[in-house]
This record gives C-alpha cells, sequence and structure tokens, in this order.
C-alpha cells in the first residue's frame, strides 16, 4: 500500500471514530471541507505541516496518520 492511501485511510478512520464530519475536521483544523475530501480520495498529497494540523485537531500523533496497521 502507497503512504498516500495509508494517510487517507488512516485520516478517515480518525475522523469517523472521533465522530467529526469532514466539514468539523476542516473547521477544527483550519481548512477548506473540499481539501479533506480531496485527502481522503487520494486527489492531493498533505504536506507534513498540514499532517502535523490534522493530527492536532484529531487528537492524535502525527505518526498515527502515517502507521499501516489497519
Amino acid at each position: 500500500m502507497r503512504l498516500r492511501q495509508i494517510f487517507a485511510n488512516n485520516l478517515r478512520h480518525w475522523r469517523t471514530e472521533r465522530g467529526l464530519s469532514q466539514e468539523a475536521l476542516a473547521d477544527a483544523a483550519g481548512i477548506d471541507r473540499t481539501y479533506v475530501s480531496a485527502l481522503e480520495r487520494q486527489r492531493y498529497s498533505a504536506s507534513l505541516d498540514m499532517i502535523e494540523t490534522l493530527a492536532m485537531a484529531l487528537g492524535v500523533a502525527p505518526a498515527d496518520l502515517l502507521v499501516s496497521n489497519r
């Protein structure tokens, strides 16, 4: 599995685990909802800064968005 796919799967997992909609996560991270959607659909790849921002909004470590264990 490629890292972009792992990240997308983990982002969706943690978002739904936290009971957040894409819009709620986007608001918490200060980004547009369509960007969250594009990340989850693997249309874009996230920068390290964005991975950190999303992890903070989700309350997880940035590494949790990049590990292949699901």
